[in-house]
């Protein structure tokens, strides 16, 4: 029996962006377990009403129902102990710097590259929704968010530390991957879905991680349809 996941969904319903669900989607490839994913709209929350909230990604393994990106990661590594640790070696405080450091300081920069890809990759139903409540968020015009040159070059500063460990071992976890890794990856994935836009250089030692991950499980990863390389 394989593991449901509800996830974020386009217009197009192969098209899966939210980096929160694009962690989940890898972090049960790493423990190779089977998924059937079932696609939701911004619009769509009553298809989540059993999980007792509103948000993606959810996921209900064997009759028990788990949202939030963090708590399922911690569910998957103590339902299923035997399989590859998301947390190797009690790394769950460290995992947790770079998940908070991802959604704090890459989200905004990025923001200001795709914002109005994501307008046009959801579904015509949802964008009137998606444009309240991120013009509430952000005080301004969706139009006035974008500055894609100098959100790309503000995302790559952050990216910094990122390229300097990954410049001395092959993933942030170090020699394999981790929930740590997926954290990251979420944000490009989100990318890969919405915007052509090139955010890194072939050169960058973050362009070669990106590239080793695509590759993780199979490729499930770079075979995932989206807008971008």
């Amino acid at each position: 029996m394989s593991v449901e996941m509800f996830d974020l969904a386009g217009a197009d319903d192969t098209i899966r962006f939210s980096p929160y669900c694009w962690r989940i989607r890898m972090a049960l490839a790493h423990k190779g377990l089977d998924v059937t994913t079932v696609p939701v709209r911004f619009m769509e929350k009553t298809k989540l009403e059993f999980s007792g909230q509103k948000l993606v990604p959810v996921i209900r393994d064997n009759g028990k129902v788990v949202s939030d990106s963090w708590a399922i990661a911690e569910y998957l590594d103590q339902t299923y102990p035997d399989r590859p640790a998301l947390f190797p070696g009690g790394s769950q405080a460290l995992t947790s710097f770079v998940r908070n450091w991802t959604q704090t300081r890459l989200s905004m920069p990025l923001m200001r590259v795709a914002l109005m890809d994501i307008f046009g990759t959801i579904d015509a139903g949802d964008r009137d929704y998606f444009r309240t409540t991120r013009e509430q968020r952000f005080g301004k015009k969706l139009e006035e968010v974008m500055a894609p040159n100098e959100g790309r070059a503000a995302f790559n500063a952050e990216l910094a530390p990122v390229r300097e460990t990954l410049k001395d071992q092959p993933f942030l976890n170090g020699a394999s991957p981790a929930f740590a890794d997926y954290c990251l990856f979420g944000i490009f994935m989100f990318a890969r879905g919405v915007t052509p836009s090139q955010l890194l250089d072939e050169g960058d030692s973050v362009y070669a991680w990106r590239e080793r991950m695509f590759d993780l499980h199979g490729g499930i990863a770079r075979k995932a349809p989206g807008r971008g390389a």
